[in-house]
């Protein structure tokens, strides 16, 4: 029996017999060496190589600032208090997206607002987002949705008209351009995931990217305990073991060990990214016929960064629901994802806020149908074609 719809989230749908995974990492030898360097060199916490990785990063995207954090989850909730937001503000985000989004504006004691995603982007609709502003919001929060940048020339009108500050939450959307600009340099602050299946990956990390040196020092010392000086800062050559707490902060900061991988992964982050365009590509033309819509194409000045490869079943012309169809890709060896549920309809969110199915109705609709297919640029030409075939043997 299919799982009832209600319990999918962004948990991969795998299976002890699936040979097709639906992310695996791409590793190769240089990262390998750089941690067992790491390890040898006896620094293995917040040091010199994370040090590197952010100043790499920073140049990568054409940021002025950036600083490495343990998640995107930490990223943002920074973000949030660096831009001062707390109880009786509200922020303004997608429902489509990970619950991470809206749990760290819970955390700071602001309120979650939610406005209904663009039907082909399924990007947060700059209008939709634009209508439910309030007196009490403070901040945007678009989510560059699998790695397609979303309208951030809309949102920065939006912003200077109003008077409110830009997060994105581009934990999947390293490589991504929106309309000519790189994503990291556009809004107050951009947030990066490297968790273990994001096409640029530490294991588990992240990185927040900002203009503003201010909040660069506030979200530093709130990354490590509120404290003034990190252990690099304190016990390296020539360091100083005295510090000060300023503020009751968390543990956010990254490893080295991490940050070592990172140095790689972001030199080879362009020759990544053009594997997983290709695989696109091999999708695209593979599974034209089918009840399924596929991804949308990004207009000419942006850049996907081809996160993942969402299409939408048509159940009606299929035949089978979304979940059956998942259900017989993995009894095939195909591993899929479901993203996302809509933060709306969690429980939580539902009981705390009063949401309700119905208020966001494109989300909904996107989430009733969605299937993530396999994408990593470690996958092989083999392995996309069992995919398209899978497709086609549940599918015709």
């Amino acid at each position: 029996m299919a799982p009832a719809r209600s319990h999918l989230t962004n948990t991969v749908v795998a299976h002890p017999r699936a040979t097709v995974p639906f992310s695996k990492p791409s590793i190769g030898q240089d990262e390998i060496a750089e941690v067992v360097a790491t390890l040898e060199s006896g620094w293995l916490s917040t040091g010199p190589r994370v040090a590197e990785f952010e100043k790499a990063f920073a140049d990568y995207v054409g940021a002025r600032y950036a600083l490495a954090v343990n998640s995107c989850t930490a990223a943002l909730h920074l973000s949030l208090i660096a831009s001062g937001i707390g109880g009786g503000d509200e922020v303004i985000t997608t429902p489509l997206t990970f619950c991470a989004t809206a749990n760290v504006i819970v955390h700071t004691g602001a309120t979650p607002v939610f406005a209904d995603i663009d039907p082909i982007s399924h990007n947060i609709d700059p209008e939709a987002a634009s209508a439910a502003i309030t007196p009490r919001t403070r901040v945007l929060m678009p989510v560059h949705y699998a790695g397609y940048p979303a309208d951030m020339h809309a949102f920065q009108q939006i912003a200077e008209l109003r008077g409110l500050r830009i997060i994105e939450d581009a934990a999947h959307c390293v490589e991504g351009i929106a309309n000519g600009r790189k994503v990291g340099a556009i809004g107050d602050f951009t947030c990066f995931s490297f968790y273990a299946t994001k096409n640029l990956t530490t294991g588990e990390g992240g990185m927040v990217t900002t203009s503003n040196a201010q909040a660069l020092d506030v979200m530093r010392a709130a990354s490590l305990h509120g404290m003034s000086r990190d252990a690099w800062a304190r016990y390296a050559p020539n360091g100083n073991a005295h510090y000060d707490v300023v503020m009751p902060g968390y543990k956010y900061n990254m490893m080295d060990i991490q940050a070592a991988i990172g140095l790689h992964q972001l030199s080879r982050l362009r020759r990544m990214h053009a594997r997983r365009v290709a695989i696109c590509a091999k999708y695209d033309a593979g599974l034209i016929g089918l009840p399924l819509r596929l991804p949308a194409d990004t207009p000419a000045a942006s850049t996907h960064a081809r996160h993942l490869y969402p299409v939408l079943l048509d159940e009606a012309a299929a035949g089978i629901s979304r979940d059956e169809f998942c259900n017989r890709l993995r009894d095939r060896g195909v591993s899929t994802s479901i993203h996302f549920r809509p933060v709306h309809l969690h429980p939580y969110y539902q009981q705390r806020f009063g949401f309700r199915r119905g208020m966001f109705p494109v989300s909904e609709s996107v989430y009733d149908s969605t299937v993530s297919l396999p994408l990593s640029a470690s996958l092989d030409d083999a392995s996309v074609e069992r995919v398209i075939e899978a497709c086609h043997d549940v599918l015709r």
